[in-house]
């Protein structure tokens, strides 16, 4: 039987600032990778997501950035491995405040953008990023890349650790995300979106921007909320692979 999770980077419009379609889509995923605060979101927006989420009924986990709201995290920061760990720390202490009101449970952490891409090859870095979430609570779910440096260290410090895969994203021979700024980075085709998700579950491949196949592992499947198509994809993904046989279920019951 094949089982996969659904999230989904919701929470993080801003002040008078609206971004994504986050009461639409949560309804449609099992898991949430919430703002914390640095590269998007403010306190409002925090208590807002999770109680969208706690209706909804769906798990919630935290999507530390870096300290860039300006570039809405996506700008290569240069910061040491201790300092990825104490910005870590800090935004899971934020979200946990919410979770706590809420009375909900934080099921994983999911870095954002540059961070993201960062700890994918640097192993120090993500081995840092892993600590500080080892430290926080070692029974959360690290989400990371399928194949990238984060899962490694998350799986050499024993935590909990969930292959993921995109969407709306194109890959390079080495498993990596192609570049946004790249041609081609983005798959906005909905039909090619949602044969390349199903084949990542089932055949553990995709094909990558250079045309080769290659492995790919997939505990959970992202759709940008802040995407034009972030709904259409997410309806159309989640009704194909319920066709397929597919359950699609919360992290929690995958590792």
């Amino acid at each position: 039987m094949y089982k996969v999770d659904l999230n989904s980077d919701l929470g993080e419009s801003f002040g008078n600032y609206t971004i994504g379609n986050d009461d639409k889509v949560i309804p449609l995923i099992t898991s949430a990778n919430v703002a914390c605060g640095y590269h998007a979101s403010d306190p409002v927006v925090m208590d807002k997501t999770l109680g969208m989420a706690k209706e909804a009924g769906i798990c919630v986990g935290a999507h530390p950035g870096l300290p860039d709201l300006m570039g809405f995290g996506r700008r290569n920061l240069s910061v040491s491995p201790d300092e990825a760990k104490a910005y870590v720390l800090y935004q899971l202490g934020a979200l946990e405040a919410f979770c706590r009101v809420h009375h909900m449970k934080m099921q994983h952490v999911k870095p954002h953008g540059a961070l993201y891409n960062m700890a994918a090859k640097d192993y120090e870095l993500s081995l840092a990023i892993c600590q500080g979430i080892k430290d926080f609570d070692p029974e959360l779910i690290v989400l990371a890349l399928s194949g990238g440096e984060l899962a490694r260290a998350a799986k050499d410090l024993g935590l909990r650790t969930a292959l993921e895969v995109f969407a709306d994203r194109a890959y390079e021979e080495d498993g990596s995300l192609v570049n946004r700024r790249k041609e081609g980075a983005m798959i906005t085709d909905e039909e090619l979106a949602v044969s390349r998700v199903v084949r990542m579950v089932k055949e553990k491949k995709v094909t990558a921007i250079t045309g080769k196949d290659i492995p790919i592992q997939a505990d959970s499947v992202c759709v940008h909320g802040d995407g034009a198509k972030a709904l259409a994809f997410v309806e159309k993904i989640r009704r194909a692979l319920t066709d397929e046989g597919v359950e699609i279920c919360a992290l929690d019951r995958i590792v």
